[in-house]
């Protein structure tokens, strides 16, 4: 199940190889006083919990963006050596090479996620880490 890591069922889990650890993240418009051409307002956001995607009410990001956003975040979402550029470099442009918008990914909280509960293997399936507390 995908949670804060708080509990001994969690270490057994890990020891037994059973799991692994994603980060959450915050995609933040930054302007730093550059002029976007496209549609960018400094502050919104969206969060990335495990698989999805949270836009939070009223808040927007343009698709094109998006798309240049998107293939980064799996490689974000995951521990990297304190060296490596995924965990030093925070920023991504927008791909309009005439807009001065930005986004500014941040690893926020990690979440522990089972194995068994995130694959799709027939014949290693849980319940699904979504469905798991409507299980309960």
């Amino acid at each position: 199940m995908a949670e804060d890591f708080d509990g001994s069922d969690r270490v057994a889990a890990a020891e037994a190889g059973d799991g692994f650890w994603l980060y959450d993240l915050k995609v933040e418009t930054v302007l730093d006083g550059r002029t976007p051409v496209c549609r960018h307002v400094e502050g919104e956001s969206f969060t990335v919990e495990g698989e999805a995607l949270v836009f939070h009410a009223g808040q927007r990001v343009s698709m094109y963006a998006l798309a240049a956003v998107l293939p980064l975040l799996p490689a974000k979402q995951r521990p990297t050596s304190s060296n490596d550029w995924m965990s030093t470099d925070a920023e991504v442009a927008c791909p309009d090479p005439h807009c001065g918008g930005r986004f500014r990914i941040t690893r926020t909280k990690k979440r522990w996620f089972s194995h068994s509960e995130t694959t799709g293997l027939p014949d290693q399936r849980s319940t699904p880490y979504w469905q798991k507390d409507e299980a309960e």
